[in-house]
């Protein structure tokens, strides 16, 4: 069929629009093409040129620095100094053997260390850099450094490493880094990239790894130019790491120091707490051990010593560390019998030295009893009995109840390693547990704090803060990160009567200042210093018929590890609480000869701002107390561990 001349002109334009936009695709990538042999050719031809020359770009990460660890004064707690160190990439070496040979020619190498490295070596990615050495002088890494054309793959760098100016003050709180290891890698879900890099430092412990993603900060990346023989020719591009958060803690060098030295010589703990917000003003723990030899390896003999001593250093007792609170659980006893109006302060109970369940004598601690005593003696005292009656009126679950209330039996989230939950023991609990039923002896061994009662200090220490301020104390150990606050529990009233509360405060201010109280010898004068404590003694286990016959009848009779452990929880000022403190000596025998000693001097110490004034203690104990504080080893953080920059 033959198509008119319209239909003609019709398809001719349809053919020419089509013509003309292939020709302007065709144009506009002939455009790119040429833009891009341009940019290849002309821009980045010195780049390319040394590529077709067997070089190469790598991209390597940067480690971040660490966020740096704050005392609540500014003091610095954990710091990053330069660290010269020496790494090789195996693919950019060769020949490593060769590479190693000549090392050894310019710097002296220790020999396990070495072995470790080469160990890693044949472990990582050959593209992965591995640390040979570290620590090195800059005269050392200057000679890498000059004769690096003959050590393909080396690569002297300034890396930072961590260190602890006040060492063992704080081992058991900041706790320390190490290098990243298998069983790291093991047990993290989604690891960071950085953590790849060997001998990259982690947070092992304390607040260092309780906080490892705030304080780790974020890996930059640089990409470099290495040519055939694996030599870096020249930085091509970098983008910055992203340092970690700081951490300004609630502890105050100062007192932790004080802490420390007063504890030494002992196996022992000791908690202070702020009685308004909450915050922990020092975490003593002895014996302590130096972080700084953690950093980048502790030798097998020196690990081995501290796992091998008896008072456990390597131990954060403070938090860790559960023991029977004793008769500092007292308290709790009579507050939850107050509190269910099964006592009145008033009403008394007769105390022979003992009480009889069934065909079994539960005794008091004083053999010939206390005779009559009230609430208010029976905790200047300790009696024993009193608390006896008080559980069979009572029960285990009010106890429990209370003790919880208190802060007992419970695991509080600050950032430290495996704080403890201690125990606060119920029926359905030991049905569960042991699969045996509750009996009323066990309530009788609770209600004096023994029996299947545990307690962390840090947990007595909130015990007592809570009944000092009538407030739901909560313990805060982060004073702020990156100058953002971290906000103090609020506090909230909890919710015991007033009156008992002061009956309870009053007694425990007779336990220090009564002549017949039990802590009177530890007594401050000052009025606006004075103590209201309670002491305890923790029965670890008791003297056996035999042992009696051989004449072991004291607990200082029994060999070390076999005394009672030794108690005191207080707050100060008596009038104005401000703090509260709980002394725990691990079989330091009676707690008002071994604990509440310490514990009033921690509470000079704190409110006083300093070592304790003599004035403060009774005149006739002066000379001693003199004697004792040059033995002291003190020091001022302040002095010692100057601010630091990152790097």
């Amino acid at each position: 069929m033959k198509r008119s001349p319209k239909d003609n002109a019709e398809s001719h334009r349809r053919i020419s629009r089509r013509a003309m936009m292939l020709g302007v695709l065709q144009l506009g990538f002939a455009g790119i093409l040429a833009a891009r042999m341009r940019y290849l050719q002309v821009e980045n031809a010195d780049q390319f040129r040394l590529l077709a020359d067997e070089n190469r770009i790598n991209i390597r990460l940067i480690p971040p620095a660490r966020g740096l660890i704050f005392d609540r004064n500014g003091v610095p707690l954990a710091i990053n100094r330069q660290n010269y160190r020496i790494t090789v990439v195996r693919e950019d070496a060769g020949d490593v053997d060769l590479v190693i040979e000549r090392l050894k020619k310019l710097i002296a190498f220790d020999p396990d260390s070495l072995e470790k490295s080469l160990k890693e070596m044949k472990q990582r990615s050959a593209f992965v850099p591995v640390t040979l050495a570290e620590n090195l002088s800059w005269e050392q890494l200057s000679e890498v450094a000059v004769n690096a054309p003959i050590l393909p793959g080396v690569n002297p760098e300034v890396g930072l490493t961590r260190h602890y100016p006040l060492d063992t003050d704080f081992a058991h709180v900041v706790g320390y880094v190490g290098p990243v290891s298998d069983y790291d890698l093991k047990r993290i879900d989604d690891p960071d990239p950085l953590l790849q890099i060997p001998r990259f430092q982690i947070g092992k412990s304390g607040v260092e790894a309780k906080l490892e993603k705030k304080l780790r900060g974020q890996a930059g990346i640089k990409r470099i130019e290495v040519n055939a023989r694996g030599r870096v020719m020249r930085e091509i591009d970098r983008r910055e790491s992203i340092p970690g958060s700081d951490v300004q803690l609630t502890i105050d060098s100062r007192l932790q120091n004080y802490v420390q030295a007063r504890l030494e010589g002992e196996s022992a703990a000791a908690v202070v707490i702020d009685t308004h917000s909450g915050d922990l003003l020092a975490i003593g723990s002895t014996p302590s051990f130096d972080p700084n030899k953690f950093v980048n390896g502790i030798s097998v003999a020196e690990y081995k010593a501290l796992l091998e001593n008896e008072y456990r250093p390597l131990a954060n007792k403070a938090v860790q560390g559960t023991y029977p609170p004793g008769s500092t659980f007292k308290m709790v006893t009579a507050l939850a019998a107050l509190e269910e109006g099964l006592v009145t302060p008033e009403e008394t109970i007769y105390c022979p030295g003992y009480t009889t369940l069934g065909r079994r004598r539960f005794h008091c601690w004083k053999r010939g009893g206390h005779g009559h005593v009230n609430l208010h003696d029976s905790l200047r005292r300790s009696c024993d009995v009193y608390y006896y009656d008080l559980a069979q009126r009572v029960g285990i679950e009010k106890i429990t109840a209370m003790a919880r209330r208190l802060g007992l039996g419970q695991e509080y989230p600050i950032p430290m390693s495996a704080v403890a939950e201690g125990l606060t023991p119920t029926k359905e609990w030991k049905l569960a547990k042991r699969g045996e039923p509750w009996v009323i002896g066990d309530s009788l061994n609770a209600a004096i704090g023994q029996g299947f009662v545990l307690a962390s200090p840090l947990q007595l220490a909130v015990m007592t803060a809570r009944i000092a301020s009538g407030r739901l104390i909560a313990p805060r150990l982060v004073k702020s990160i990156d100058g953002v606050e971290n906000p103090a529990s609020d506090g909230a009233p909890i919710g015991l009567r007033r009156s008992h509360l002061e009956h309870i405060r009053n007694a425990m201010f007779a336990v220090s200042n009564s002549q017949r109280g039990t802590a009177y010898r530890s007594r401050i004068l000052p009025d606006d210093l004075k103590l209201a404590g309670k002491t305890g003694t923790s029965q670890v286990r008791n003297i056996t018929k035999a042992e009696r016959a051989r004449g072991v009848f004291r607990n200082e009779d029994l060999p070390w590890n076999r005394r009672d452990h030794a108690l005191f929880v207080c707050f100060a000022p008596y009038n104005a609480p401000r703090i509260a403190v709980s002394v725990v000596v691990e079989h330091g025998g009676g707690g008002s000869k071994a604990a509440a000693p310490i514990a009033r001097d921690i509470v000079l110490s704190a409110l006083t701002g300093g070592l304790p004034p003599l004035g403060a203690y009774p005149r006739q104990d002066r000379p001693r107390i003199s004697e004792e504080q040059k033995k002291l080893r003190l020091r001022d953080p302040r002095k010692e561990s100057p601010v630091k920059d990152r790097a």
